[in-house]
């Protein structure tokens, strides 16, 4: 059996302080975009660091007095890593169901994660009780099909959710179903792997 430091792509994409603190400002710039009301903001690709024009797909955390106040993102590349940064902050700040739109008055207060994403690949196991063993936490990110069904959690909820067995039982739970769903044998398992970098107050 292939071990699980053995399994996937590795995300080899590193980005310099500069490159960081770019994408966020970039982030912060389109919530206040959004929560104005004003049209999306671009960039001048000519202009812009070739390392941030190579597609990729992301997440954008927000977070307000240290609590979530939205995070979306997408699991496949669609566009340049600089113009995904500013579709799915946008998104986040008026697109999550789970919370009202960011208004302006907001804005000060609002602290963002940016999270890249390596390219996801499945967890092949002989059975339902070998995925718990499998998965590497605070390292991978998960997502879980069956049928219709789908849900995904990023590397950080293993922060408040270190237990392989509940952290499954709660994204059984995120895709609408009873927490043990995860067991079931045509369930499907992705993984996936995550740059992430914060504001300084995140």
């Amino acid at each position: 059996m292939t071990s699980p430091s053995d399994e996937g792509p590795l995300l080899h994409q590193q980005f310099t302080p500069q490159q960081q603190q770019g994408l966020l400002d970039l982030a912060h710039q389109s919530v206040e975009a959004t929560a104005h009301q004003k049209p999306m903001i671009i960039v001048d690709h000519e202009a812009t660091d070739p390392d941030l024009l190579v597609p990729a797909a992301c997440f954008v955390t927000l977070h307000k007095y240290h609590l979530l106040r939205g995070c979306t993102g997408i699991l496949i590349p669609q566009r340049p890593l600089v113009d995904e940064v500013i579709v799915t902050a946008s998104r986040t700040a008026y697109a999550d169901p789970r919370f009202p739109n960011v208004v302006p008055t907001e804005l000060p207060d609002i602290a963002i994660e940016i999270s890249v994403l390596s390219a996801t690949y499945p967890l092949e196991v002989e059975h339902w009780s070998d995925i718990p063993e499998r998965l590497r936490p605070s390292i991978d990110g998960v997502i879980l099909a069956l049928g219709q069904h789908r849900a995904t959690f990023l590397p950080q909820v293993w922060e408040r959710v270190p237990d392989p067995n509940d952290f499954l039982a709660l994204l059984s739970q995120k895709m609408g179903l009873q927490p043990n769903a995860w067991r079931m044998p045509n369930v499907r398992v992705e993984l996936f792997q995550v740059v992430e970098f914060a504001d300084e107050h995140f």
